[in-house]
């Protein structure tokens, strides 16, 4: 190993790993959180970059600083059942139930729906994503060379693309900002915040961690310290990228509404603005950017999903993992996109507080020694809130699906819990999870 590593190394695994994270739904939340924001645009923006950025950054560094071989290895600290059981759930939904078959829903549904007649959306809808996944199995078959193709090919390609538009409007902006709506009015920050959940890139940190990892063992980083280090600059390398394409779309949806109006999601804003600025060629232009956006997610996450269920599941190849969840994938894509994102949101209401306290658990393990009780404890008392959560956000959808006695319970959340109604109950009660475990260690020590 050489006694210095070259700035091109961490750049490389730094691109692979934007390559990774960025994908339709990083473009199409910020633009949209860009006209909503108005003149609100700051708070916003600082408010969305700390949960798309800041904890997929600290969920990365959780991986790499903790010396863990993974999510269940991490998970595990909690409990190993909690480990293998939070591993599946959390891989499920960022691979073949939800997150990957976004990856071919997401383009077709913006670069190519407006151009086929509404008989003939599901037949082309099949056909795009069957030739989407056949793509992505190809590319997949070889993990091994998962940071040439996105690191070196796919996302520089895609980053031309992408910065001719944003440029453009940058130089020719199309209008000044208008008044902030609904929650921007009085909680651009939070809602900003909260809006970054929606690109689940925190979920898919603790998922992308090992192969950025593995990546970095391959370039022959060996020592525990180096391998810290490289995770640390690689990881600054992608998120500043991230913020910087983040803050430049934001401000194209915050000075489109007076040009194109205000339109019902991100992918049709990003559609009117590319026909604003070229035309008919803008429409080939945004259709090259979305594809090549999730192409590039999408090998991302098979090849870790499969790398995943491969170690839990040994008896059955990695080879075959890749089929199997390209196959779902491409089955579940063709009930469209409205039904993947009306069932995800429920799971991610759940499962985003318990990644979250365990990004942060890890990260202060230093403090508590990584003391089991203090892991389980905190985690537990999380698991109470966020379920709620994930029901209230089910029963908003599917009234049928409602319970009384979860009712009542989220009733009682709603008025005992601080921040509740900001999204934030769990807070408190992992806090206190994690004292009482640290003074259960100390009791038991005793």
């Amino acid at each position: 190993m050489p006694s210095k590593i070259p700035f091109s190394t961490y750049a490389v695994i730094g691109t692979m790993l934007f390559g990774m994270f960025f994908g339709a739904g990083n473009l199409i939340f910020p633009i949209q959180l860009g006209q909503l924001s108005g003149t609100h645009f700051w708070p916003a923006l600082i408010g969305f970059l700390v949960t798309a950025i800041g904890l997929p950054f600290m969920g990365i560094l959780a991986i790499g600083l903790s010396n863990s071989n993974g999510l269940r290895d991490l998970g595990s600290r909690v409990h190993p059942v909690f480990g293998l059981v939070f591993s599946l759930a959390l891989y499920l939904t960022i691979g073949p139930f939800f997150a990957i078959p976004r990856t071919a829903t997401v383009p077709f549904a913006v670069g190519f729906e407006p151009y086929v007649s509404s008989d003939h959306v599901a037949l082309a809808l099949g056909l795009f994503s069957l030739v989407f996944f056949a793509i992505v199995y190809y590319f997949s078959l070889n993990p091994a060379k998962i940071m040439d193709y996105i690191g070196k090919y796919l996302t520089p390609a895609f980053l031309v693309f992408l910065f001719i538009l944003i440029i453009t409007s940058f130089i020719f902006p199309m209008g000044s900002f208008k008044n902030p709506v609904g929650d921007y009015v009085n909680q651009a920050f939070m809602t900003g915040f909260k809006e970054g959940y929606n690109t689940m890139d925190a979920l898919a940190s603790l998922a992308f961690g090992i192969v950025v990892i593995n990546a970095i063992k391959g370039q022959g980083i060996t020592s525990t310290k180096e391998i810290a280090k490289a995770t640390w600059k690689s990881g600054i390398f992608a998120m500043a990228l991230m913020m910087l394409i983040y803050g430049f779309i934001t401000f194209m949806g915050a000075t489109s509404v007076k040009v194109v109006g205000s339109l019902e999601n991100g992918g049709l804003i990003f559609a009117a603005v590319a026909k604003h600025y070229f035309g008919s060629f803008g429409g080939v232009l945004l259709a090259i950017i979305i594809v090549l956006a999730c192409l590039k997610t999408s090998i991302g996450l098979i090849t870790s999903c499969s790398e995943f269920f491969h170690e839990v599941f040994p008896q059955i190849s990695y080879k075959w993992f890749v089929l199997i969840l390209c196959f779902v994938s491409f089955v579940i894509a063709n009930f469209g996109l409205n039904n993947i994102i009306r069932f995800a949101i429920p799971v991610l209401m759940f499962l985003y507080p318990l990644a979250i306290v365990l990004i942060l658990l890890t990260l202060m393990a230093p403090l508590f020694k990584a003391r089991r009780s203090v892991y389980a404890t905190s985690m537990f008392l999380t698991f109470f809130v966020s379920l709620v959560d994930g029901y209230k956000s089910l029963a908003a959808k599917l009234p049928e699906a409602q319970v009384g006695f979860l009712d009542s319970i989220e009733k009682f959340y709603a008025n005992v819990l601080p921040f509740y109604e900001m999204g934030l109950g769990w807070a408190i009660p992992a806090i206190a999870g994690a004292l009482i475990g640290y003074v259960y260690a100390f009791i038991k020590k005793a």
